[in-house]
């Protein structure tokens, strides 16, 4: 077994980041299989999408339901292609794996991953754990603290594709009583999206790849929420927030962009092109992770469970949680999601406290790069499960064990 290297996957529920651990950079791809109206009979595995014809009226077949992998079938034909020469090809018999899965993820689902694991892919040691502990561990090790001691906690804020987890640390550690679930991720946001377009203007419910790619380009978080609601409810000129986003057609545009109203592209050759008009929606559909009392779910925002996380701390450690917050996951890339996030938990938190937020320059592969870090660190082989031990004992034992 080759001691320089290990193959990182942080398995996600949308995207599968991963690389040997000599890489600079994952690869990010689509832990999905997506089928289209137009090409019925072929299905788009991973990053095939981009060979897609016409990806109006994709729909998703996902591992993952409500953040936990209970499609194998589907999981399976996924990582059989990542592990493919046509993507990362990788020998497990020689390379050790770093794997994620959810935080407090099922016994069962353990059990049957790392028989797979072990029995399908001839995996020779596996070493699993989770992207928030990943994250934590790469933000403790990372290099800007140039002056500064390397913090002792840290609160790392994941906003991922099912739920938003917060979870402090507390030297290297977990506190799991005070970490908090939010329902809010990125599905939630993007089908929230689909419903008011569909509502307002344009029957957009099996849209939802090209409403992702809406969401993704268009969506920012507000910095005072009245005001931009003020300025959202005026006519164009004076509403600085209304936008178009023109609609890709698959024969020119393979992706559509944001431009503002009356705004004319080289792209019009005289035809229409298919709009959809985005006013409040750009930063009300963020403000769901802020308030998601707003759609029905009765449960506190991201600053409030931060500062409700780390009150259910030590006391003489909560000066270090605040002024290490991290956020990382999809939902992070939301153009000023770092100064709300600071400016909410300031207003939260104790006067005589610092709070400090950092949004990784990409906070996707954020704990891919953590997963990197560790592992090429002394205690990675330490936790990494054999399969001597495997055939001796069984996957039970090896859940139990390395859970406890």
């Amino acid at each position: 077994m080759s001691d320089s290297n290990a193959f990182v996957l942080d398995n996600g529920a949308f995207y599968a980041k991963l690389g040997l651990s000599d890489e600079q950079e994952p690869k990010t791809i689509l832990n999905c299989i997506t089928k289209a109206k137009s090409e019925r009979r072929r299905p788009f595995i991973g990053n095939q999408i981009e060979e897609c014809r016409d990806a109006s009226g994709l729909f998703y077949i996902l591992c993952f339901q409500r953040g936990y992998l209970v499609n194998w079938d589907v999981q399976k034909t996924v990582w059989d292609y990542l592990f493919s020469p046509d993507c990362c090809p990788v020998q497990f018999s020689e390379t050790p794996l770093l794997i994620t899965e959810p935080l407090f993820n099922f016994g069962s689902i353990q059990e049957a991953m790392l028989e797979i694991l072990y029995e399908e892919y001839d995996c020779d040691a596996v070493c699993k754990s989770t992207a928030i502990d990943l994250a934590a561990f790469n933000y403790a090790h990372s290099d800007g603290f140039e002056g500064r001691k390397k913090p002792l906690a840290c609160v790392v804020v994941e906003m991922g594709f099912s739920f938003t987890h917060i979870v402090p640390f507390v030297k290297g550690n977990k506190v799991k009583e005070a970490t908090r679930r939010i329902d809010v991720g990125g599905k939630v946001l993007t089908n929230h999206l689909k419903e008011i377009i569909s509502y307002r203007q344009l029957n957009v419910m099996d849209e939802s790849y090209v409403i992702n790619q809406v969401k993704e380009d268009s969506c920012f978080v507000s910095q005072n929420f009245n005001d931009d609601m003020r300025i959202a409810r005026k006519r164009f000129p004076d509403n600085t927030i209304l936008r178009e986003y023109v609609l890709p057609d698959y024969t020119q545009i393979r992706r559509g962009f944001l431009r503002k109203p009356n705004e004319t592209t080289g792209m019009d050759n005289g035809e229409e092109l298919q709009t959809v008009k985005l006013g409040n929606e750009r930063f009300v559909i963020p403000e769901m992770l802020f308030h998601p009392s707003d759609v029905g779910i009765q449960q506190m925002g991201v600053p409030e469970a931060i500062v409700d996380a780390i009150n259910m701390c030590a006391e003489e450690t909560r000066p270090h949680l605040f002024a290490n917050i991290v956020v990382c996951g999809g939902c992070a890339l939301f153009p000023g999601m770092q100064s709300r996030v600071e400016k909410d938990v300031r207003a939260l938190a104790p006067d005589e406290y610092e709070v400090k937020v950092t949004v990784p320059e990409n906070p996707i592969t954020y704990a891919w790069h953590g997963g990197k870090k560790y592992s090429q660190s002394l205690s990675f082989m330490k936790s990494c499960m054999s399969r001597n031990q495997y055939e001796e004992y069984g996957s039970r034992h090896l859940v139990d064990k390395y859970d406890s």
